[in-house]
């Protein structure tokens, strides 16, 4: 097998004395062949599995030549966005255009555009008709159903019927893409390709034995109610070994979801990493600068999938699963060893983990056979008494790696679960994370404080944050080390009123927080705080939840937790008196902000009337320091 990267165009084809593509694969994001990219893992495993794959990285999509540049494919074409949906890779959460993009060529934004996997797909039947076109990556998973669109604040159908597509594969989609590319090198046509785990497909009748048939497209639309009743059904079905085929009307056509596929196994995963990555981006980018979004993960490991940690904002349980599956030790380490080889390493790996770095198991043995449980969630409120609490597996792989030579540090940056870590009784990792993986600040998400707004988080109450935080500052003094957490920390999230905002704010401030960056509540398809956010209601409960929804009341709740910039006052004060909260405005230690300049001097002629007679604060009493300066002077 060739170790190059996989062909870009007609002369790469021709060096491999290839005359026809089996697939040809779209994407919205550089070509950048390392597995932490999800096209260089489908196109690696369709090479390994025999099938000549072509990758078009970033097409211009105004024109349809573009698209045609590496010939019609023999089996299909395939399609991603990217690694990011790309309404969220092109604005903000309050909507604004972004400036730049770490997934394109000299981080130049605008070279994709919006809802890209749509645009994409009708370009490939403008340019090849009637072709199999499969959809798949993070954009086509979490819009599979119909789902509620923050750009355009109203439900979008899925985006299988807007794509025009013929298969969607949802999650990880290793196994699904070999199935279907088997199914059609054998002359299957497409459209009966029907059966596979983790893919969706249009169908014109509802006759699915085992099925849940969810509120339609139509009732979605027309009622907030049966759009939350939708979402708790796709959640609690989304377990490979309990879950039922889902079905959702969309007009005159049934969208079908068949259940999930099962993670795959240790030594599938092992697999699926060692295949014939360059682990760089295509040399075709240097000239524009590189791709940035390579900086932070090539060097570093990914050691598992999957979380079952579930919060509610983020969309890891409807994509990846709650499963958490693991590379072996070795596999890993190999890796590790490869790394150090090459000539841009300089002895730092920057990350071992995965959604969240210290999951390296399924939470209890009952996942194995049984899946995550449907209406459980194995921390929250507080962690289930089935959960296996043990981080010895994980410290024996990252001493292995420290000892690999040319290793100089191991760091670990992809996230730890501190409530998992907390309710560890054995504390030798936590030393060790602090002695050994630490630079200096360790990333955690408490995201909160007040426990109103962390209940719809899905997150652990505030204490549990206070004594994993004390126990980290403990165990550093132990050691010598001068060593910080950096909290990620959210605004704005349904469930939070300018009061919880407040409570925020002054937890900051009583523990010498402050934090450069923050992050408003971004409503992303396939989460569940984005129903709560869509419907005010909590989908578990149908209970009404409270929603910052107006920029107004949103640019208040973020300023609030950086009410030290003086750019926020304004805001800040705004919030303050609304809330009623104006004992925070003053001098004392207790308050957040100051009154503003010369308000003390307000009266009928203004503070111009003050400035030039001389009348000052003194105090507590006014003087006339320009008067009493002429007496002296007489």
């Amino acid at each position: 097998m060739i170790k190059d990267f996989l062909p870009v165009s007609r002369e790469d084809m021709q060096k491999r004395g290839w005359d026809e593509l089996d697939f040809l694969y779209i994407c919205g994001d550089a070509y950048v062949d390392h597995p932490s990219f999800g096209h260089a893992i489908i196109s690696r495993i369709l090479e390994k599995h025999g099938y000549k794959v072509g990758i078009i990285s970033l097409p211009d999509w105004r024109n349809v030549e573009d698209f045609k540049k590496m010939g019609r494919p023999k089996l299909g074409v395939l399609v991603s966005a990217g690694n990011i949906d790309s309404m969220v890779n092109h604005y903000t959460a309050s909507k604004k255009k972004r400036s730049d993009d770490a997934y394109a060529p000299g981080n130049k934004a605008g070279q994709r555009p919006d809802r890209a996997t749509i645009v994409y797909c009708n370009r490939i039947r403008e340019a090849f008709g009637k072709i199999p076109v499969l959809i798949g990556g993070i954009e086509a998973s979490l819009r599979r159903f119909a789902h509620y669109d923050y750009w355009d604040d109203k439900i979008r159908r899925s985006i299988l019927l807007d794509s025009k597509a013929d298969i969607l594969m949802y999650g990880m989609g290793e196994r699904q893409i070999v199935e279907i590319a088997d199914c059609l090198a054998s002359g299957m046509d497409v459209k009966d390709i029907t059966y596979i785990p983790g893919t969706c497909y249009l169908s014109d009748t509802n006759d699915i034995e085992n099925s849940i048939e969810i509120p339609s497209f139509e009732e979605c639309v027309e009622s907030k109610k049966a759009y939350a009743e939708s979402c708790r059904i796709q959640y609690y079905e989304q377990n490979p070994y309990t879950g039922k085929t889902l079905i959702q009307k969309h007009g005159d056509k049934y969208l079908v979801q068949n259940i999930p596929q099962k993670p795959l196994e240790t030594k599938e995963l092992d697999a699926v990493y060692s295949l014939n990555y360059m682990k760089n981006y295509h040399p075709m980018y240097e000239e524009a600068g590189g791709i940035e979004a390579i900086k932070e993960v090539k060097f570093s490991l990914v050691s598992s999938r999957g979380c079952f940690g579930s919060c509610n904002f983020c969309a890891l349980a409807f994509h990846q699963g709650r499963i958490v599956t693991a590379r072996s030790q070795q596999s890993i380490i190999n890796e590790a060893k490869q790394m150090v080889w090459d000539p841009e390493f300089k002895g730092y790996i920057h990350d071992v983990g995965g959604p969240t770095a210290n999951f390296r198991a399924p939470a209890c043995d009952k996942q194995c056979k049984n899946g995550a449980c449907k209406d459980k969630q194995c921390l929250y409120p507080t962690p289930c008494k089935n959960m296996k609490i043990d981080h010895s597996e994980y410290l024996s792989l990252l001493k292995k790696l420290r000892e690999i030579d040319g290793v100089k540090k191991v760091f670990i940056r992809s996230g730890i679960r501190f409530d998992y870590l907390i309710n560890d009784k054995n504390d030798e990792f936590f030393y060790e994370l602090c002695k050994h993986h630490v630079s200096g600040q360790l990333k955690v998400a408490p995201e909160h404080i007040s426990d109103n707004v962390l209940k719809y988080m899905g997150k652990p109450k505030n204490e549990v944050y206070n004594k994993f935080s004390d126990k980290f500052y403990k165990i550093n003094e132990k050691i010598g080390k001068k060593q910080y957490l950096v909290p990620y920390l959210m605004s704005s999230h349904p469930g939070s009123t300018l009061h919880d905002a407040i409570s925020l704010a002054l937890y900051l401030k009583r523990n010498g927080i402050n934090p450069q960056q923050v992050q408003d509540f971004y409503p992303t398809p396939g989460t569940i705080s984005t129903c709560m956010f869509y419907t005010g209601l909590n989908p578990f409960t149908m209970e009404k939840v409270y929603v910052p929804k107006t920029p107004k009341e949103k640019a208040m709740q973020r300023a609030l937790l950086q009410y030290r910039n003086p750019d926020n006052y304004k805001l800040v004060c705004e919030a303050l008196k609304l809330a009623g909260r104006t004992d925070l405005i003053g001098y004392g230690a207790g308050c957040l902000i100051r009154p503003q300049k010369n308000e003390w001097r307000k009266e009928k002629d203004g503070k111009d009337f003050r400035r030039k007679n001389g009348v000052t604060k003194n105090k507590g009493r006014v003087s006339s320091r320009g008067n009493r300066a002429k007496g002296k002077r007489n």
